[in-house]
């Protein structure tokens, strides 16, 4: 009886770590340049003593949706829009270099430009950007950024930077545990230079709030089903001891 008590624990366990997957995903539905997580279950064999016969469920992300969002027109300068499969480097807080779709940009009143997260947004060199007290500021499809500086002539443009922009290989990239995009090895990529960038937008989430949805309803009713196997299994062992007991 103890197997298929264990059998419908996994299962309902498996099913929790799911939901969580489809409800982080469901609570990013507003997040700009938010990637959704994919999510799959599959057989796990368990190995001991004694014949490998016993397969537990498993539930893992086995990758991320990267396909993108749709583009949103705001007018502000410094809220850019990344086209095709382009991504901002940024500066996590563990000071890696990793890579987003969320690009809000402001600066800081140190002058210290980051995105919407607050992460430092890194420069082609990969050195974080930091911008004089300008006036105006403007910012190139190439990522090029151009400010005129406080008293300077309204023709007087500086280009500052560069935006760093890079293409990822999904074969080498992975999302982190903090939502950002890394590397294989942890290794900083170059520059791509056919980058291209739309600003005065913001990509949306690409979560499809259906799908999750459906999801997570689907996962519930699994849930639902292991518990009931549980409760079955227990009652037929109360059952199985009252007649070893008569």
């Amino acid at each position: 009886m103890d197997k298929v008590i264990f059998l419908a624990m996994s299962g309902a366990k498996q099913n929790m770590l799911s939901q969580q997957a489809h409800a982080n995903n469901l609570a990013n539905i507003s997040s700009t340049g938010f990637k959704a997580d994919l999510e799959q279950a599959r057989s796990m064999q368990v190995f001991g003593d004694g014949h490998e016969s016993r397969f537990y469920s498993m539930s893992e992300r086995p990758a991320t949706d990267r396909t993108s969002g749709t583009l949103l027109q705001t007018g502000r300068n410094l809220d850019i829009g990344l086209q095709g499969d382009t991504w901002l480097a940024v500066r996590a807080f563990d000071g890696s270099e990793s890579y987003t779709r969320s690009a809000e940009l402001q600066t800081t009143p140190q002058g210290l430009l980051v995105n919407g997260s607050g992460l430092p947004v890194l420069g082609a060199g990969g050195n974080e950007i930091v911008l004089p007290p300008y006036e105006q500021i403007d910012v190139g499809v190439d990522g090029s950024i151009s400010v005129r500086v406080q008293g300077a002539l309204s023709a007087e443009l500086i280009v500052i930077d560069q935006l760093k922009m890079v293409s990822l290989d999904p074969k080498t990239s992975y999302k982190g545990i903090d939502g950002l995009m890394k590397v294989n090895g942890g290794a900083a990529l170059d520059l791509d230079p056919k980058a291209r960038l739309l600003s005065g937008f913001v990509e949306s989430s690409n979560v499809n709030a259906v799908h999750e949805l459906t999801n997570i309803i689907s996962l519930s009713r699994q849930f639902e089903m292991n518990i009931k196997m549980m409760k079955t299994a227990e009652e037929n062992s109360t059952a199985a001891a009252k007649i070893l007991q008569s």
